[in-house]
């Protein structure tokens, strides 16, 4: 007989431990859409956060331009980015519908890394099944391949899906993080 007992199907344990398995495959091929300017993107529903509305944003030196500065959510101070600048986008005023999606993500050494992204205005969540994404085009995008996941295919639209881990690359995190805690710690000071 085993020492290590194995749940059932009926057991406590394996309930509580299939719940957030069930919750975390009902949204597997789910996004939230979102626009910049004319174009629709989309990330993995499982990296949002929340949204919320564009709150006060302090500035940070010596990072790079689509670095919006940072912001105190709830008393954790967190990074915001500006996918415009990012994508080389022009930059507009922002509207009652901009806002920031706040994302969670993790390297390829699985450190996470929650940070804020400023987009024009959030859609909806769209159910896409791995059968309605295509590979991006090897030519003709603005947006760099390395961060799109896919291209998702939506009724007659395509939906650029990013893979947001690469967005912001691991060097560029550490340049944000570092300047985020230096922000944080004048803060408390």
């Amino acid at each position: 007989m085993s020492i290590v007992e194995r749940p059932t199907p009926s057991s406590p344990a394996s309930t509580t431990n299939q719940a957030p398995r069930k919750q975390r495959d009902a949204n597997e091929h789910k996004f939230l859409s979102f626009c910049l300017g004319a174009e629709t993107y989309g990330v993995e529903i499982l990296k949002v956060r929340e949204i919320i509305g564009l709150l006060a944003i302090t500035p940070l030196p010596q990072t790079p331009p689509y670095v919006r500065g940072v912001m105190n959510l709830r008393g954790r101070i967190i990074p915001v980015i500006d996918l415009r600048l990012r994508f080389a986008l022009p930059a507009v005023e922002a509207t009652k519908e901009t806002c920031v999606i706040v994302l969670e993500s993790s390297d390829s050494e699985g450190e996470q890394t929650v940070m804020g992204a400023v987009v024009d205005s959030v859609r909806e969540v769209q159910d896409i099944p791995p059968s309605a994404i295509e590979p991006p085009p090897e030519f003709g995008c603005e947006i760099p391949l390395g961060y799109i996941q896919g291209m998702g295919k939506v009724k007659e639209k395509v939906i650029l899906l990013l893979e947001i881990a690469e967005v912001v690359g691991s060097r560029e995190r550490q340049q944000i993080a570092q300047a985020a805690a230096a922000a944080s710690t004048r803060e408390a000071a």
